[in-house]
């Protein structure tokens, strides 16, 4: 590209004095970002209106110093200069602020591009960072399809108890883990002030072992919970209890309990 020729050209005067079409400055701007020229260029450009803006208006210093000048001459000289001279100055001034106009316009159609490019850099990092989350979702999911598929895993179902037949949950224990993999989407949001506890017991006699309360039940999206339980666990129960859990499960708000059917070690 031949920067003199296209400076040369006029175009940039009319870029600034806002009058080209959308598409022209769209072009223009591009060419802007990729020479350091041109947009020093626009940009005394732009300097010089300002000051031939202040230079030529009516209310400025110089104005009045011509017209002081005028006042002083031959009456005959007069009665000619001085439409001659206010038309030159005033059409002059008009121009300026022509071109002044023009270029806050462009200032203004520069801003709003600018905002626009920034704005569609969030929203395309918005959805990078949706598609990472789906993605580790998507793993997060394989991985738990893994787990419960695993020949070694022992399902449990957890059926409604009492008043609560409506309930249900089911535990997938990994024995060589000491793990359980908790689905309880069968229980309904814990009130407020309460949780829920799940347990692991042994029948004969009968000895409930708390495995841990599931603080963040009420906020978890699939109600999926890993359990740490290293126990020889002959059942589970899930309770409903005060914040913090108890020692013993309350009975009374006992909503499931299913009974380990099968160990294949």
């Amino acid at each position: 590209m031949d920067i003199k020729a296209y400076i040369e050209s006029g175009i940039l005067e009319l870029y600034v004095a806002g009058k080209l079409s959308e598409e022209e400055n769209q072009e223009i701007y591009k060419l802007l970002l990729q020479h350091p020229e041109l947009l020093q260029e626009v940009l005394e450009i732009e300097n010089a209106v300002v000051k031939l803006t202040a230079a030529v208006s009516p209310s400025s210093k110089g104005f009045e110093n011509l017209k002081d000048k005028i006042g002083n001459t031959d009456t005959k000289v007069v009665q000619l200069q001085p439409k001659s001279t206010n038309w030159m100055s005033y059409s002059g001034w008009a121009a300026s602020v022509v071109l002044a106009a023009g270029l806050f316009w462009t200032l203004n159609q520069k801003s709003e591009l600018e905002q626009t490019i920034q704005t569609v850099g969030l929203e395309n990092r918005y959805l990078e960072t949706q598609i990472e989350d789906t993605k580790t979702d998507l793993a997060a999911t394989k991985n738990l399809l893994d787990v419960i598929r695993d020949k070694d895993i022992i399902a449990v179902p957890l059926g409604g108890q009492g008043d609560f037949a409506s309930s249900f949950a089911k535990v997938y224990w990994n024995k060589s883990k000491n793990t359980i993999y908790l689905d309880a989407e069968g229980l309904p949001e814990a009130p407020e002030g309460k949780v829920w506890q799940v347990w692991s017991l042994t029948l004969n006699p009968l000895s409930p072992t708390s495995l841990g309360t599931i603080d963040d039940f009420n906020t978890d999206d699939n109600k999926i919970f890993t359990i740490a339980n290293a126990n020889e666990s002959q059942a589970f129960g899930i309770t409903l209890e005060p914040k913090g859990g108890s020692k013993t499960p309350t009975m009374e708000q006992l909503h499931t309990l299913g009974v380990v059917a099968s160990d294949p070690s």
